[in-house]
């Protein structure tokens, strides 16, 4: 059981015999499919940088009520992921099921004004979460379908480095219109509803509806793997023919694969103890003591980082290793929260906490699927994205909801003490189980 630190030859995905000319580093789909993203996160981020405070203290929940909206939040999409991912394998359009979902955010955006209480409001924002369920796999399949496998860390750092221009400019924006709205909150709720429909009208017109860089691998060319004894013998067992619908069976039998089952669990281990980026921002507002007009800007520290790094960072992924990558994205992580918990309060602390945040992000946010896409057949490839971003969404549910519940019960300081201790040991496991056997790469 092993991870792989570097992508397979880029020859390891062509048939025997076939030709192709050289494909670019960053395939025009990444580009497309990235402003697709930017404009959509401009939409997202403009509610979520304001969600938290509009709960907290417009709406009055306590902790563990916070906890868990923002579980069903993410734990909603983390369900719908693997329906999102088995539909684009089977119907074989990755952009049909994609637009589906971008499409269902951008509709809930509007109905934000109309929902002020807890109920309505939980409900729309589990239908919007629908839609990003939808949306992720089959997006992440188009983007790696689309790279040569030995450039899989850069093509996804790319991605992400334009998701996260979004990111920035999203908070920005809430930001303004606060400011300069009277009634702010639906300000922003409608400002977001106009430009979430921008982005699905970017995807329906520049983003191909099959990538052009896509490499077809039959079953064959992975036997003769097996039989040469390069180990690959369990993704034999899953390719499907390129013509036949694929069913839920041969998605499930991506399990039968060793190293994503190694992959699968230990991201939803790590993801067990991460607290989610609203908690974070909400023990570092208490923590720093600053007004709470500025608490809509925290996101943009974090994304502003990540924005940097993300590119540079999965190009060292594919050169020095994945995992080592993603390890240490999460040790960062425990910085901050070391940070947050027994730091000096100075001006600085909210700079540097926001600082390791974003760099965890462009640690393990693009390098996870890049993993994944080493591992997975093209056939199945957004199930395979989905099963392991599904149990990685699914553990930070929990962690949300765990959170929420020991900050009503011990405070803020205990539950995040508990959660780095646990972070801790889960990224030691993580360590031991993902590592190299044998010295393979």
């Amino acid at each position: 059981m092993y991870l792989a630190d570097r992508s397979a030859p880029s020859g390891a995905n062509t048939a025997p015999g076939r030709k192709r000319g050289p494909v670019p580093a960053v395939t025009s789909v990444v580009f497309a499919l990235g402003a697709v993203s930017l404009i959509t996160d401009i939409s997202s981020e403009m509610v979520t940088a304001v969600l938290p405070l509009y709960l907290v203290v417009g709406l009055g929940l306590s902790p563990l009520g916070f906890g868990t909206l923002d579980g069903v939040y993410n734990g909603v999409s983390a369900l719908v992921q693997l329906a999102g991912g088995h539909l684009a394998d089977r119907v074989r359009n990755h952009k049909l099921i994609a637009g589906i979902g971008y499409g269902l955010s951008a509709v809930c955006k509007p109905l934000l004004l109309l929902a002020h209480s807890l109920g309505p409001l939980g409900a729309v924002l589990a239908l919007e979460r629908t839609g990003k369920g939808l949306r992720t796999a089959p997006r992440d399949a188009l983007i790696s379908l689309s790279t040569a496998p030995e450039y899989q860390g850069l093509a996804f750092g790319v991605h992400r480095a334009m998701d996260t221009t979004g990111a920035v400019l999203g908070p920005v924006a809430a930001f303004l219109i606060l400011r300069a709205a009277t009634d702010g909150y639906d300000a922003v709720f409608g400002v977001s509803a106009c430009v979430a429909a921008v982005g699905v009208l970017v995807l329906v017109l520049f983003v191909p509806g099959k990538p052009r860089g896509a490499r077809a691998v039959p079953a064959a060319g992975r036997e003769d793997e097996a039989e040469a004894g390069t180990g690959n013998t369990a993704v034999a067992a899953v390719a499907v023919e390129e013509k036949r619908p694929v069913d839920v069976r041969e998605a499930l039998r991506l399990l039968r694969l060793p190293r994503l089952r190694a992959l699968a669990g230990c991201a939803a281990l790590l993801g067990l103890t991460t607290v989610s980026d609203a908690f974070v921002y909400l023990l570092l507002q208490r923590r720093s003591g600053f007004g709470e007009q500025w608490f809509p800007l925290l996101p943009l520290g974090t994304a502003a980082v990540f924005l940097l790094l993300a590119v540079p960072v999965g190009f060292l992924a594919d050169r020095v290793g994945r995992r080592g990558v993603f390890l240490t994205g999460h040790a960062l992580l425990l910085m901050g929260y070391a940070l947050l918990l027994w730091a000096p309060d100075t001006t600085a602390l909210p700079f540097l906490v926001l600082a390791l945040h974003g760099m965890f992000y462009a640690a393990t946010d693009g390098v996870l699927p890049a993993v994944v896409a080493d591992i997975v057949p093209e056939q199945l490839r957004a199930s395979g994205l989905a099963l392991v971003g599904t149990g990685q969404a699914l553990a930070r549910f929990c962690c949300s909801l765990a959170f929420g519940a020991a900050w009503t019960l011990w405070g803020d300081g205990p539950a995040l003490a508990g959660s780095a201790v646990g972070l801790l040991c889960c990224a030691a496991v993580a360590g031991v189980v993902l590592r190299p056997a044998g010295g393979r790469r």
